[in-house]
């Protein structure tokens, strides 16, 4: 059984570094997935109210038999019910859905600055921290200068800042200025959604560690401090990406991946919307 190490948060409590991502799983068969990867070690499960399979996340945690204690669970905020009272009514849709009394993370999907909404959304999640309900709040998708609106309009720095990462775009500025603020880095689309996999310089570097790509890439991640959630939606693929604690990539390896960096996203950029 794998042990994913924890990544400690500013607010005291800590984190699952390596998670199971829901995102694009269909709701048929994330109860089956998130059983299977808790049985496997997995901790961490990543979902969001855009998902549409909160409710089967929260099934796959019953039938994992596991204590609450023991798992870490993150939904977000969608868009659309951003705003105070309406962050706390989706806040409660989330909780009845995934079956809990509260999540280990809340976030804020995305900052939608042409809504003017996210410090009203801050609020409601500062509130649900101090009730207990969220035990961590953070951010995804955000900029330094959303995150300094935060901070200046509440006095409340996120824990957590999810965004789009990979070695292709590696938000180097991004995660330092993280750091800098106290801030755990998380990684969505850690695999640039596939599109890193036939890298031939990653091959190469796989071959050489008897290893897959997304594994070196996975350890990359890893390595870097980073919490990311290499989505699939096959169980023996989600043991494979675990499968990542036994070997470790030399100062080549490292300069090598860094070279794929391009700028490149795959998603949008969050001063668009």
């Amino acid at each position: 059984m794998i042990q994913v190490p924890l990544i400690p948060l500013a607010d005291g409590r800590s984190i699952p570094q390596l998670g199971v991502g829901t995102y694009k799983v269909p709701a048929e068969l994330t109860a089956d997935l998130v059983a299977g990867a808790l049985a496997d070690g997995y901790r961490h499960v990543d979902t969001a109210a855009l998902y549409g399979n909160e409710a089967e996340v929260g099934e796959g945690l019953r039938r994992s038999g596991l204590d609450r204690d023991d798992l870490f669970v993150t939904t977000k905020v969608w868009n659309d019910d951003q705003g105070y009272d309406s962050t706390l009514r989706a806040f409660d849709a989330s909780l009845g859905r995934l079956g809990l009394d509260e999540v280990d993370l809340y976030l804020i999907h995305w900052p939608v600055p042409s809504q003017d909404r996210y410090v009203d959304t801050w609020r409601a999640l500062v509130r649900l921290a101090t009730e207990g309900r969220a035990r961590s709040i953070g951010v995804s998708n955000f900029h330094p200068h959303h995150i300094d609106r935060l901070v200046a309009e509440t006095g409340v720095r996120p824990v957590v800042n999810q965004i789009e990462l990979h070695p292709r775009f590696p938000q180097r500025h991004l995660q330092e200025w993280n750091a800098g603020h106290g801030i755990v880095t998380e990684a969505w689309a850690p695999l640039a959604r596939g599109g890193l996999l036939d890298e031939p310089a990653l091959r190469s570097i796989a071959q050489h560690h008897d290893k897959t790509p997304a594994q070196v890439v996975i350890r990359w991640h890893l390595d870097r401090g980073l919490v990311l959630f290499p989505k699939s939606t096959s169980p023996a693929r989600l043991r494979e990406n675990a499968d990542v604690f036994d070997f470790v990539l030399d100062a080549d390896d490292v300069a090598a991946i860094d070279r794929l960096e391009t700028g490149a996203r795959t998603g949008r950029d969050p001063d668009l919307d």
